[in-house]
């Protein structure tokens, strides 16, 4: 669980994006982990904002405001800490657009500047490392249908781990 979600003020800009439904709804059913690979990767809050540059063979964490500095082997290293909490994990809800949290929309820079959308680091080393977690950001769970689809999956995951 991305823990800006959970209200906690993590975030680049020293802000939240409290999702109210996951603290006074889901919180009731589930156990709710709270993770930040970019804090626990030691960049402080605030903290200068990242962004994703490379190609899909290779991606570098690089600093929006110095473009000659990279943050890769800091990020990455917190991503390995991380993993094996994530292994025992049914599911994950992680931050949109984030380099390191986003599912499928976080922009991934070329060398011209043009942006593609995919994953962000930390959601692509957990789905490396276990392929069948139920990962949804945010904005999946704005509508009741995308609520109720995410718990189906968390359940069936849960209880029915072979299927």
């Amino acid at each position: 669980m991305s823990r800006c979600l959970l209200g906690e003020a993590v975030r680049y800009d020293g802000g939240s994006r409290h999702v109210p439904w996951i603290t006074e709804v889901l919180s009731h059913h589930c156990r709710l982990l709270p993770l930040c690979p970019e804090v626990e990767a030691g960049f402080g809050v605030p903290r200068p904002p990242i962004r994703l540059v490379g190609d899909q063979e290779r991606i570098e964490v690089q600093l929006v405001e110095d473009p000659s500095a990279y943050r890769t082997d800091q990020l990455s290293a917190a991503i390995g800490r991380l993993l094996p909490v994530v292994e025992q994990l049914d599911g994950l809800i992680l931050k949109a657009r984030s380099p390191s949290c986003g599912v499928h929309d976080t922009p991934l820079f070329d060398t011209a500047g043009e942006s593609t959308p995919g994953a962000g680091l930390f959601t692509r080393a957990c789905l490396s490392c276990k392929p069948q977690l139920v990962i949804v950001d945010e904005q999946a769970l704005v509508s009741e249908a995308g609520r109720v689809g995410f718990l189906l999956q968390l359940f069936r995951r849960h209880h029915f781990p072979t299927l």
